[in-house]
């Protein structure tokens, strides 16, 4: 159902996507707009490994749910700010593609559970992320992608 990656000398193991799935910290979420356009927005996330799942939270309404609601087939990109390697000026960049089917989540203490995830991601301490959810977590939506196909590369950008 999905292409097979053309330059697969590059292509990185499951085990490195499921990495850079866990510790980097932005991506960009792919999917079909409105009237057919591609729409793309970058995003922080959260990719629960047991599940195979990655969540993003957002407003609960927008142009990105109503893409999700109208199509829920979605492409989320990532990729790493690369190294150098002794002696070269270009950097050795890793990408991950993930493919999946993206949906709204109704249930509440999952929202509130997926959504204290993302923060204790990102935010310094837990007593932050606890504080930013009692006073936001009423305007919060969650959306769930599930996995269906992963790929990832490195690339040396010269």
């Amino acid at each position: 159902m999905f292409r097979e990656m053309r330059r697969r000398g590059q292509a990185i193991s499951l085990e490195e996507c499921v990495f850079l799935l866990k510790t980097e910290k932005r991506g960009a979420l792919a999917m079909t707009g409105d009237n057919g356009y591609p729409y793309a927005i970058p995003l922080n996330f959260y990719f629960d490994e047991s599940e195979n799942k990655i969540y993003f939270h957002c407003a609960r309404e927008g142009h990105k749910l109503d893409a999700i609601k109208n199509d829920g087939r979605v492409c989320f990109t990532l990729w790493n700010s690369g190294e150098r390697h002794a002696g070269d000026w270009a950097y050795h960049v890793k990408s991950v593609v993930v493919m999946g089917r993206a949906r709204l989540v109704d249930d509440e203490a999952v929202i509130y559970e997926k959504t204290k995830a993302i923060g204790l991601k990102y935010y310094p301490d837990a007593g932050s992320v606890d504080e930013e959810l009692r006073r936001a977590i009423s305007r919060v939506a969650l959306i769930e992608l599930a996995i269906e196909h992963i790929t990832g590369k490195t690339v040396h950008e010269k």
